[in-house]
């Protein structure tokens, strides 16, 4: 079939193991060996960024936004998927989709991406359009409650360039069955900025209220259906949000890591010729990107891929060298050292935040990102942070593709994009739920691979296996699909590459 590529050869797979985990890792591998089963070449770069999975069809629904329609792929048989006809969009361009109760949801932005967006919903048997559902600014990630009855996007509201139209955030609530859409607005907290300042979120686009300045970017939801859980990247910031109420319960800032904590180590300089992780006097911004939720035991918990990102447009932008920042002398006095290109002088950091006592120069330095993936409570307390893990297993298995070949370790590393997670349901877990395993996998967007750790103790993860195939580029987002749900009784791990367009279809060669 066109633009499908079949698998001719097993995928290699590195991993690696250090002596104290040397016995669990062993233990834990018995259960999960993914192989490369297939590669979806879905189009050109931007043509495969999201993808959703509908578990009774069979069907894979890919957002390709370079063409303005969702490409759709049988997968009865997961080695061999088969193109299906597309879902061509009538306007504007898709940036997220997801489906539920046999229906698609596809999240698409206005030409104008400042003016409100839409929720277009089809029939996954028919393809036929079923609605139209008008939503806020740059509708973005769109999920279902598990029940299917309701439909979640996170819209964006994103300035244009020059930073003189700053349209305000929202969440979206759609009752798939009455369609009643609900915008859950920010401007309850307007006039909230100091304190909201203070407690640590980022509330800083010029002259922006509140509403205008949050941006939800990624939204994971309850097991009981009952609460959302909207990260605002930029923001770093965690909401929580009633959906039957439409009503905020909390928002609360991830906070900082500490990069002068000896887990914590990082590589900051493309120009050190080396790669080597040292401790920094820096505090870096979780600024979650995709995210998870999941039960582990009884205790429900959020998992977020911690990437990074600054507001850096024509009319305003937060993003600067450490070298051409002023460093306050009291809390720096070694700042011409730091400042050196083969130090921290290339790393790239915040001019928004830092300058504490309004003197023009700086007293803390504050980057972007963690670089790591977090569990979170669902109060949005820390639970566990992977620290260095990300890089630490990457130069020990793959060092010329660290930090991109070195060449992001000034920005945001490998930029930890996605995450998603598999409860293996082993032969013994048949008789003891508590003996089931979950699988996490991490997608790097910079180093163009997939991580693989086993968090069935969230506080101490197992590293795994790192998975890449030859040509992906830039994966965006992941699907981890129970073999109960697959259609040849293998759990499957869908990663979708941005930038080369691809899809690729992992299988868990291990059954028993």
């Amino acid at each position: 079939m066109k633009n499908i590529i079949y698998a001719l050869c097993a995928l290699a797979l590195w991993s690696c193991n250090n002596d104290d985990d040397a016995g669990s890792f062993i233990a834990q591998s018995t259960e999960v060996n993914f192989q490369r089963g297939a590669t979806i070449q879905v189009g050109g770069e931007g043509s495969a960024e999201i993808s959703a999975y509908d578990k009774v069809s069979k069907k894979l629904f890919v957002i390709n936004a370079a063409a303005n329609q969702v490409n759709v792929y049988d997968l009865t048989d997961p080695s061999i998927p088969v193109e299906q006809p597309a879902i061509v969009l009538m306007a504007g361009a898709p940036n997220g989709v997801a489906v539920g109760n046999g229906i698609i949801a596809v999240a698409v932005e206005n030409d104008n991406k400042q003016l409100n967006g839409t929720v277009v919903t089809y029939d996954i048997a028919t393809q036929n359009l079923l609605n139209t559902f008008t939503v806020g600014a740059l509708p973005d990630m769109v999920t279902f409650t598990p029940d299917g009855s309701k439909i979640i996007v996170a819209c964006e509201g994103e300035p244009n360039d020059d930073y003189t139209i700053d349209p305000e955030g929202s969440v979206g609530i759609i009752d798939v069955a009455t369609g009643n859409v609900q915008l859950l607005s920010f401007a309850s907290l307007n006039g909230q900025e100091a304190s909201l300042r203070n407690e640590g979120v980022r509330i800083f686009g010029p002259g922006a209220t509140v509403a205008q300045d949050l941006e939800p970017e990624f939204i994971v939801i309850s097991e009981d259906g009952k609460t959302a859980f909207v990260t605002c990247q930029e923001n770093n910031a965690l909401v929580s949000i009633d959906i039957e109420t439409v009503a905020i319960n909390y928002i609360k800032a991830y906070g900082t890591k500490d990069y002068n904590d000896p887990q914590n180590s990082l590589d900051a300089s493309d120009r050190d010729n080396a790669t080597e992780l040292k401790n920094w006097p820096v505090q870096s911004f979780y600024h979650p990107d995709g995210m998870a939720i999941v039960n582990v035991g009884g205790l429900e918990l959020i998992v977020t891929a911690n990437e990074g990102d600054a507001r850096d447009y024509d009319g305003y932008s937060e993003e600067e060298r450490l070298k051409d920042l002023i460093l306050d002398p009291t809390a720096f006095p070694d700042a011409a050292t730091l400042q050196l290109d083969e130090n921290l002088g290339r790393l790239k950091v915040t001019t928004a935040n830092g300058d504490i006592d309004g003197d023009g120069d700086y007293d803390v330095i504050f980057g972007y990102g963690a670089r790591s993936f977090s569990f979170w409570t669902t109060s949005g307390d820390l639970y566990y942070d992977s620290g260095n893990s990300i890089a630490v297993n990457t130069l020990a298995i793959n060092p010329t593709r660290f930090n991109d070949e070195d060449g992001r370790s000034d920005d945001k590393g490998a930029e930890p994009e996605a995450v998603a997670v598999l409860e293996i349901k082993s032969s013994i877990a048949k008789l003891s739920p508590a003996s089931n395993r979950f699988i996490l996998a991490v997608a790097m967007e910079r180093t163009d691979g997939v991580l693989l750790y086993d968090v069935t103790n969230p506080t101490d993860p197992v590293f795994l296996t790192w998975l890449q195939a030859m040509g992906d580029e830039a994966p965006e987002s992941l699907l981890m699909i129970p073999r109960e749900d697959s259609g040849n009784d293998k759990a499957l791990l869908i990663v979708s590459n941005e930038d080369s367009g691809t899809v690729n279809i992992y299988q868990n060669m291990v059954t028993d």
